[in-house]
């Protein structure tokens, strides 16, 4: 039979309620009383049910992270969310999204979580909206929404995209290609905006031609350099808007038998643990995603305890990450 907090407090000899709120750690109970009823539910083997904790206190202690568990990104936010929640006594569960349909991420709405982290947040997504409306507090961690003003985490990716195009223009390259992400979500849209911005600097232009845009994913990066490479004046170097936009890029040049970077330089952007594998040794754009994720956990830990609080935008530096995939025309 399971122990109950009622045998816990027949033990310590104190009332059941008593037994509750010495669990607690933010509960008002004697440093006495709360040690005696820690070594009697220590004794009993006694684990207070996180379901009754969480009607009567009305908190789950639980956050989610909602994330496309597909994109190798996001793997790389786990551990430091997970850290910081857990540092406060929190949870924190995996929910996942494709495509913002809100019917898969239900269980933000059913009171199981007391918040959640946004990672997949479209320009145009209904659901940072939809949580606002609910009073469910959210941050928004590496992309943001045009239809809401809430708590936010992100890298310069504008930034990041301006040194790209200094690093092709400043290497002697003036046909260059680009491998685009979507338009629908604030960091590809960010990336894009300052590469543009950065050739225009360097009086390069970047013809319809010479773009190729899609997800963030191999596929398109290998499908995308077949079709630059196809065309009449083929580029000198391409900028990939991630790192597995550009794997699938370096696969489709070597396939074409093309040396990389002798013949192509190919340069991508987020820094992550397989650009530095040896085989690709990828030039790209490092983002401190472990420190984003830790101020997003602040952020949603904040918005907590003051509902009402301004809501702040945190926007983290970025730096160029100068590996073997660069060379100067």
């Amino acid at each position: 039979m399971a122990v109950t907090s009622h045998d816990v407090a027949r033990l310590a000899g104190v009332s059941q309620p008593t037994v509750s709120r010495a669990l607690r750690p933010d509960s008002p109970v004697s440093a006495r009383t709360r040690e005696r009823v820690r070594k009697a539910a220590e004794t009993l083997g006694y684990v207070p049910s996180e379901l009754g904790r969480s009607l009567a206190t009305r908190s789950t202690r639980q956050i989610a992270m909602v994330a496309d568990l597909e994109n190798p990104l996001y793997p790389r936010l786990v551990g430091p969310l997970h850290d910081a929640f857990a540092a406060e006594g929190f949870r924190m569960v995996l929910l996942a999204e494709r495509e913002e349909r809100l019917d898969e991420v239900t269980r933000l709405f059913d009171g199981s979580v007391d918040g959640a982290v946004l990672t997949t947040s479209q320009l145009l997504s209904p659901l940072p909206g939809e949580l606002q409306r609910r009073g469910i507090p959210f941050v928004q961690l590496n992309r943001v929404s045009e239809l809401v003003e809430a708590d936010s985490v992100t890298a310069d990716n504008a930034a990041g995209g301006r040194a790209v195009a200094a690093l092709l223009a400043g290497a002697g390259h003036r046909t260059i290609g680009a491998v685009l992400g979507p338009r629908e979500t604030s960091s590809a849209r960010e990336r894009e905006r300052g590469f543009r911005a950065g050739l225009r600097a360097a009086g390069i232009t970047l013809p319809a031609r010479q773009v190729v845009r899609g997800w963030f994913s191999y596929a398109v990066g290998y499908d995308g350099l077949h079709r630059l490479l196809s065309a009449p004046e083929p580029p000198t170097a391409v900028f990939c808007i991630n790192d597995i936009v550009a794997v699938g890029a370096l696969n489709a040049a070597r396939e074409r038998g093309l040396a990389v970077p002798g013949d192509l330089t190919v340069v991508g952007f987020d820094d992550l643990d397989i650009a530095s594998w040896p085989v690709f040794d990828l030039t790209t754009v490092r983002i401190d995603f472990a420190a984003m994720a830790r101020r997003a956990a602040e952020l949603l830990l904040r918005r907590l305890g003051s509902p009402d609080a301004a809501p702040v935008h945190e926007r983290f530096p970025v730096e160029p990450v100068l590996r073997r995939t660069h060379a100067e025309r």
